[in-house]
């Protein structure tokens, strides 16, 4: 069945790998969007004629735009071109942007009455009771592209009662810097942050893998998208990345999914869901792995998925704090301004010092990333 499919972030890591999904079952790609790569946007117009694209730098849309001006299309610019392309109603959009600006695309994509592929975590993990809320009432499913929420989906899909689940296991890599201690961590460079074992990802997202703050960030999206207490998510290290989460049931049985990391397959899952088929990713061989081991993060040295976890529990805007302190952190670590372990240290001043908030609306989300971006930026200053 021939379907339409918007990829927010179409030049990233994720965006890039659904392309190929998208070209091997045929479908159409109703629109494009990325921040400022023209060269590579470029190409993606040209291989998949989209009707529009947008890039969000406005100097790099107007390249753009003279670039594809023999095609037939439309350039758009800014967060409002990025939302238009959102809004187009295809069937599916699959928002593979970094950070808080997926958020507003998601929503433009919820009310336009397109399903949801989501490879965005802070989209539900700043504003989780909105865009929840929104899907529900627009009658649109949010499908989780992130390995670890896909394979507690797939690992789901049997259950007749939500009930019947005692608890989501959530696996993760380790990230580099497995088995080190925080006096080991404090002058580790970006270059070795940078050297995820496993996954290949934009530089922003494997930084959150080293300090472990992702595993925090998709704590808090599990809770939104399985509509599950903070308590009952556990956490859990595998080095080999084969078992990609697990779901564990009241009379103690234990249902996984695994694969090899390739990100295509949860990709492929959330755009043919509820069909399975064929798809280019290699098979898993589990006698060449031999070895799957399990093990407790280190909450000591890795602080952040205990912020985030006390951030979800006590609602409001904390977790959404915590996403835009450690998007600036992050930031500052990857351009040399701050040591490693001030990444932890930042977000946790900043969550320390938010005010509570119970009920929210979008201008408060966007209010509080502002606040705690600049909290992280007058801390490195001062």
């Amino acid at each position: 069945m021939s379907k339409t499919v918007t990829v927010l972030g179409s030049t990233g890591s994720i965006g890039t790998q659904a392309l190929e999904v998208i070209e091997m079952q045929g479908y159409e790609v109703k629109a494009l969007t990325a921040s400022v790569r023209v060269d590579e946007i470029e190409k993606q117009i040209r291989k998949f004629k989209p009707d529009y694209a947008a890039l969000v730098d406005e100097k790099a849309a107007q390249e753009l735009k003279i670039r594809v001006a023999d095609t037939d299309t439309k350039v758009l610019s800014g967060l409002q071109g990025v939302c238009k392309c959102a809004s187009l109603g295809a069937d599916y959009v699959l928002n593979s942007i970094v950070g808080m600006a997926g958020l507003e695309p998601t929503l433009s994509a919820i009310d336009a009455g397109s399903e949801i592929a989501l490879a965005n975590k802070e989209t539900l993990v700043a504003g989780g009771q909105l865009v929840m809320k929104r899907a529900k009432e627009k009658g649109i499913n949010i499908l989780p592209v992130d390995s670890e929420h896909s394979a507690i989906f797939q690992s789901m899909q049997g259950c007749r009662d939500k009930n019947e689940i005692k608890k989501l296991i959530l696996t993760a890599s380790g990230g580099p810097f497995f088995g080190k201690k925080r006096d080991e961590l404090a002058n580790v460079t970006v270059k070795e942050a940078l050297n995820h074992p496993n996954w290949s990802m934009g530089a922003k997202i494997t930084i959150d893998s080293a300090t472990m703050m992702n595993k925090g960030l998709e704590l808090i999206e599990a809770v939104w998208l399985f509509s599950m207490d903070p308590k009952d998510i556990e956490i859990v290290v595998h080095r080999q990345s084969v078992v990609h989460s697990l779901v564990e049931y009241c009379d103690n049985s234990v249902i996984a999914q695994l694969g090899v990391p390739d990100m295509r397959i949860p990709i492929q899952y959330a755009l043919t869901y509820p069909n399975r088929i064929p798809s280019p990713v290699s098979e898993l061989s589990l006698t060449d792995y031999g070895t799957l081991t399990f093990d407790k993060p280190d909450y000591e040295t890795f602080g952040l998925i205990n912020i985030c976890r006390k951030a979800i529990n006590d609602g409001g805007l904390y977790p959404a704090c915590a996403n835009a302190a450690n998007e600036e952190a992050n930031l500052a670590f990857r351009q040399g301004r701050i040591n490693f372990l001030q990444i932890e240290e930042l977000v946790a001043q900043a969550v320390a010092d938010a005010p509570k908030v119970e009920d929210y609306k979008l201008d408060d989300v966007l209010e509080m990333y502002d606040r705690a971006r600049g909290y992280v930026k007058e801390k490195i200053k001062g």
